[in-house]
């Protein structure tokens, strides 16, 4: 099912976990902590923060497109929003704030997670956010390629039914053909 990555979100919630951080962070830390946040919010709500598309990598299920764009080398004549506030990565990994964006797109609730997110997993570093993510029942080991993780594979062992994750399922399909649609 593909989603409409909400770049706005993504920047808007990694903007927060690195001011939550101290304003700069390893890379693949953040990326986690991302992953993390959408994956709280789909567990709570039956929807993520940032509809990104999900994947297993070797070190553990990211978030693909923030992953991108902290990779991306930015366009100086026209920025994407993410690269208005957030630098592209320094030769050790890490990137950090331009500035900070208003968090209009987040909601009261998302910021919440955002929060919990970071208040439980803040203090780890990238490897052990790493050994971390390897433990969740969605996370397959792709050896050097990625594998999908489908958004069934975090919701059924966090209890959901079938029927409950195939309407979660459809209405995030139909809330994507409508953004795409008003986009």
């Amino acid at each position: 099912m593909p989603l409409r990555f909400r770049e706005d979100k993504a920047t808007q919630a990694a903007a927060r976990l690195l001011q939550l951080g101290g304003g700069r962070m390893n890379l693949m830390k953040l990326v986690k902590l991302v992953y993390l946040t959408d994956r709280e919010a789909l567990v709570r709500w039956g929807r993520p923060i940032t509809m990104d598309y999900l994947c297993s990598l070797r070190h553990g299920p990211i978030v693909s497109n923030v992953y991108n764009l902290m990779n991306e080398q930015p366009d100086p004549a026209d920025p994407r929003y993410w690269h208005r506030y957030i630098s592209e990565r320094a030769n050790n990994y890490d990137v950090h704030l331009l500035a900070v964006p208003t968090a209009d797109q987040l909601s009261r609730l998302e910021e919440e997670v955002i929060g919990a997110v970071f208040a439980e997993h803040g203090n780890k570093d990238q490897w052990g956010l790493r050994d971390f993510t390897h433990t969740l029942p969605e996370w397959r080991d792709p050896g050097s390629s990625m594998l999908p993780i489908q958004i069934r594979d975090i919701l059924l062992p966090a209890g959901y039914t079938e029927e409950e994750v195939d309407q979660i399922e459809a209405e995030m399909e139909h809330v994507s053909q409508v953004d795409r649609a008003l986009r």
